[in-house]
């Protein structure tokens, strides 16, 4: 048997361990998968020089780890590893949408807004809300309804509500004719 065929038979039967091994070490199944691949790139090129083949899964081991830490070091900063695919962008607003928007935000109490950007901008729960006001889920349920009206009030008076969505903004297809 070649030393290449060795390599082969060897990789075929670590390659699922690795990846296991990679995944507790990083947490990212991608990520483990990068890191056996590159795992069993290096053993490839130092095939030949493992005299001793019982203790090449050890190898294997100690390459998979210094593997991991010096990707730890690199940071790589350029990339974002997720789980989850990031939401589709928003339509781009024009300014008037934006104007109006923002004078009928200014027409809402203090906490009002707050309760209203938190919920419906960043996306936070009513309890999350709750916590970072410091009152109950009820208040803040009531202080979303009540604003939430007042900006239905307010955005109805400007006529904005009674433009059909396409006119409220530019598509992405008419920005670019």
């Amino acid at each position: 048997m070649t030393g290449a065929e060795e390599f082969i038979e060897f990789a075929t039967g670590a390659a699922p361990r690795l990846r296991r091994t990679a995944f507790l070490l990083c947490g990212n199944w991608h990520t483990a998968e990068d890191l056996a691949q590159t795992t069993l790139a290096k053993m490839f090129v130092s095939w030949r020089r493992i005299s001793q083949r019982d203790a090449v899964y050890a190898y294997a081991d100690r390459t998979l780890v210094n593997t991991y830490l010096a990707d730890r070091r690199r940071k790589r900063a350029g990339e974002l590893l997720a789980g989850w695919l990031p939401e589709r962008p928003a339509a781009p607003q024009t300014p008037d949408l934006r104007i109006v928007m923002l004078d009928a935000l200014a027409t809402l109490p203090p906490k009002a807004r707050v309760v209203v950007v938190m919920r419906y901008w960043a996306d936070l729960s009513v309890d999350q809300v709750a916590d970072l006001l410091g009152c109950s889920p009820g208040n803040v349920k009531s202080q979303s309804a009540r604003a939430l009206d007042k900006l239905r009030m307010v955005l109805g008076e400007s006529g904005l509500l009674d433009q059909p969505m396409d006119e409220r903004h530019e598509t992405r297809s008419t920005r670019h004719d």
